[in-house]
């Protein structure tokens, strides 16, 4: 039975998530590279466990975060479509069980604001995980002078935290954010949209879903 070990190990997979970011770094994107899909990896797993999943279903949700991404070495637009796709011959290729890709592939499929739907409960924990990776470190221009609203918003992210409470019935997003560089207003301008999918996210899993910023509940 392949495994998240399997697939985190894999030479070919590795390779496609390093050229697909170097694709993203001449764009101007921030980091999308292994410490983002590992990130997104493990707050999947959180919430899976959290929640009670099975075993299957976590290491399920772990595969779709790690690869969730892979599309964008085809390009940024509609990466996720191209990275489901992608997604779909490896796994086939590697031998995963149909039941088992059809899941992992829906979810990288359904991960992105505009077009993902939350549609079953591996791609509401990876929409979760993905949307909430907000940190100084995804920042890759040093120069100040020259961000963009989303630099400013992940440098501004002095701590983020990601918070299942089964005993509030509550998945929530505890963001600080220095305001020295962005305002909750930049947070808002990029990021309302991909608020919303979480919020649809958590409602898939029997949740609601709180965005809170500096200690203020915004959502």
């Amino acid at each position: 039975m392949l495994s998240y070990a399997d697939i985190k190990n894999n030479a070919a997979i590795r390779e496609y998530i390093k050229r697909a970011d170097e694709s993203l770094l001449a764009l101007g994107f921030t980091e999308h590279s292994f410490a983002h899909v590992e990130k997104v990896a493990t707050d999947a797993e959180y919430i899976m466990r959290s929640l009670g999943y099975s075993e299957r279903q976590v290491e399920l949700a772990k595969i779709a975060a790690y690869l969730h991404d892979i599309g964008n070495l085809v390009n940024r637009v509609e990466h996720s479509q191209s990275g489901a796709v992608m997604a779909f011959r490896i796994l086939d290729n590697l031998g995963m069980d149909p039941s088992e890709i059809a899941t992992v592939v829906t979810a990288i499929g359904n991960h992105d604001e505009g077009t993902g739907v939350p549609v079953n409960n591996v791609a509401a924990a990876l929409i979760l995980a993905d949307k909430s990776d907000v940190r100084r470190s995804r920042v890759r221009n040093m120069d100040v002078t020259g961000f963009d609203i989303h630099d400013r918003v992940n440098y501004s992210a002095k701590s983020s935290r990601l918070v299942v409470s089964s005993e509030d019935k509550e998945i929530r997003l505890e963001l600080e954010i220095e305001n020295e560089y962005s305002s909750v207003m930049d947070y808002f301008e990029i990021f309302l949209e991909r608020m919303i999918l979480c919020r649809k996210a958590a409602e898939t899993l029997g949740m609601k879903f709180r965005l809170i910023i500096n200690g203020q509940k915004l959502l």
